[in-house]
């Protein structure tokens, strides 16, 4: 039996007694670790070494008079060992910890109580690519350009620490300490702050799900944080039935919400979680994190469609992939792959729209799978159901990581024609990094393993994709070469010239009209109705404050509106080729990919 004292969060709320954690008023620094595998264990401590005491149950604990800035390692029966509790690995995920002082940082912004879901326009950003510089500070910098663009939260890609100096985010193995390249703890905690005083939420995708093959070394501390009953795509299940695992990974969340002031997380490949506990470590990790008080959500990214996820396990929101897929699928007319699942068209684009997500217990038999796929969606609400055209996986998962505007079919208005439509639904919708002016740069799979690991990945991401046709050439750029990662850079200097400033003036007006069109406002799906006239897409939304019904031509030819049989409110708002307008054209007609909002005070349905 372990005791609890060893596994619960440690007096002042910090988020595990494991580590290395600063003592009140200046009593040093407790260094404490568990292992199962252990016989002696010591901590180098700024070049000099310490030995730790055994408490019984696998604990070691030691306390010396050093402070924030320390620097140390600890020693595993004569084996250097990296701290996987570590608050900061300055060096890299193989070199030692820094002791960190979570209370030195002074916040400016005191006022900031958290952001409603409803109220979320997600912008998802890479920080190493968001800028030139790549790091927070270069990203607090923007973030006045993020609150004039109308985004209410900004959503970062993982940063809890990987090997090398580039990647995604996706192989992290130290889950408490913020990737160095990028910036120091106070960095981040400056960034998360900025943002808060502009009125802006922040959020932080976490994986909880896998470890990166580079640097994990929990598994020298003890073998029991894994597994065989559990397997992943990315290697050995984790296992959350044992109490120390199942700490480290809310204790994480607690710490990322808690001591960096993030407002919520986006929770990677849920359906990777596999868990046999009495109470699903997702539903453990829901209760936790609404217990810390104030607004903190959490969103699972998870292509099973189970509203299990929201309803029983306490969630807040879920990825809906459905709805990306239809939208490039109508779009593109591309059916390799994962797509070969989705018609596209006007009429499933309103079936997705109307259900929430297309499949609710259809039979799903796509590269390779066969199975019931989803169960009706009836009991979430709007702000539940995450939309986006584009994301991190929909871009950079794609052989060169073309962005949906790139593709050689969409043309300029169906793409805005797309924003329209994301942003006059009441689901949340989520933004990926330049898609509001039509970015013209790639966000490409890029990775910074060494030596045969690189080659390893290289060559198992074609496995992964084998799929899709543009994986099999030669000219899928090398994950592991820089030029990779420097090509996904933004460049700014497209912001506003032609169609790419004309795709940003409005997005600009579309989310506007978002946060302050009383019908639009409404975030519900028991106003919403969809439907189709042939190749076009009609949705209406009926609220006591009127109507508003959204055309969307997806047809290859111009289409006289008032042929269309709808009943039509009185004015023309928006139309996505003009901005806010009061008029169609004078030809009466919606030109292929062109979308037209009409607003009326009276009710009516199509």
């Amino acid at each position: 039996m372990i005791p609890l004292s060893h596994l619960h969060d440690s007096p002042d709320g910090r988020s595990t007694r494991l580590g290395a954690q600063l003592l009140p008023d200046g009593a040093g620094t407790r260094f404490r670790v568990w292992s199962t595998t252990a016989t002696l264990v010591h901590v180098r401590v700024d070049g000099a070494v310490h030995a730790m005491t055994a408490l019984g149950h696998g604990t070691f604990e030691t306390v010396l008079p050093v402070g924030a800035g320390a620097r140390y390692i600890f020693i595993l029966d004569g084996m250097d060992r990296p701290d996987p509790y570590a608050r900061f690995l300055p060096d890299g995920v193989h070199g030692e910890a820094e002791v960190i002082d979570f209370d030195h940082y002074r916040w400016q912004d005191t006022t900031w109580r958290g952001i409603a879901l409803a109220d979320c326009v997600f912008y998802e950003l890479h920080v190493g690519t968001f800028t030139p510089e790549g790091t927070y500070r270069a990203a607090q910098e923007r973030l006045p350009y993020l609150k004039d663009l109308g985004v209410t939260a900004v959503q970062l890609l993982p940063v809890a620490a990987f090997p090398g100096q580039r990647g995604w985010g996706y192989d992290g193995v130290a889950l408490y300490a913020p990737f160095a390249p990028y910036g120091r703890p106070e960095e981040l905690m400056a960034f998360v702050d900025a943002a808060h005083a502009l009125g802006l939420g922040v959020f932080l995708d976490v994986v909880y799900n896998h470890f990166g093959p580079d640097g994990n070394y929990l598994k020298a501390y003890s073998p029991t944080y894994f597994t065989e009953r559990f397997q992943s795509a990315w290697g050995e299940g984790l296992d959350y039935a044992e109490p120390h695992m199942r700490r480290l990974i809310t204790g994480s969340a607690r710490m990322w919400l808690r001591d960096y002031g993030f407002d919520g997380l986006r929770l990677d490949a849920t359906a990777a979680m596999q868990d046999d506990s009495d109470v699903h470590i997702l539903k453990e990790l829901a209760q936790e994190v609404h217990k810390l008080g104030g607004t903190h959500l959490l969103l699972a990214e998870d292509h099973r469609n189970d509203p299990m996820l929201v309803t029983d396990y306490g969630l807040d929101g879920i990825w809906v992939d459905d709805f990306h897929h239809e939208v490039r699928v109508t779009l593109t007319r591309e059916h390799e792959g994962y797509y070969r699942g989705f018609e596209g068209g006007a009429a499933e684009l309103a079936q997705v729209i109307r259900r929430g997500w297309k499949y609710e217990g259809q039979f799903w038999n796509v590269t390779g799978e066969e199975h019931q796929r989803g169960k009706p969606a009836d009991a979430l609400e709007a702000p539940s159901l995450v939309y986006c055209i584009q994301n991190h996986d929909q871009i950079g998962n794609r052989a060169t990581g073309d962005r949906l505007n790139h593709h050689h079919d969409v043309t300029p208005q169906e793409y805005r024609g797309a924003a329209t439509l994301l942003l006059t639904l009441p689901m949340t919708p989520l933004l990926f990094q330049g898609q509001e002016w039509g970015a013209g740069t790639p966000f490409l799979f890029f990775s910074d393993h060494h030596g045969e690991l690189g080659r390893l990945v290289s060559e198992g991401r074609k496995r992964e994709f084998a799929y899709f046709s543009s994986f099999s050439g030669e000219s899928v750029p090398d994950p592991q070469a820089e030029s990779s990662f420097r090509a996904s850079k933004l460049d700014w200097s497209e912001l506003d010239v032609g169609e790419h400033g004309r795709t940003l003036a409005l997005y600009r007006v579309l989310t506007s009209l978002r946060r302050e069109d009383p019908v639009l406002a409404q975030r519900s799906r028991k106003n919403l109705h969809a439907g189709n006239v042939l190749d076009v897409l009609w949705v209406r939304t009926h609220t006591d404050a009127g109507d508003r019904l959204l055309v969307w031509n997806l047809g290859q030819e111009a289409v006289p509106v008032d042929a269309l049989t709808l009943d039509l409110p009185g004015r023309v708002i928006l139309h996505s080729e003009v901005g806010l307008t009061d008029a169609l054209p004078s030809s009466g007609l919606l030109e292929p990919g062109e979308a037209v909002l009409y607003g009326g005070s009276g009710g009516g349905t199509a």
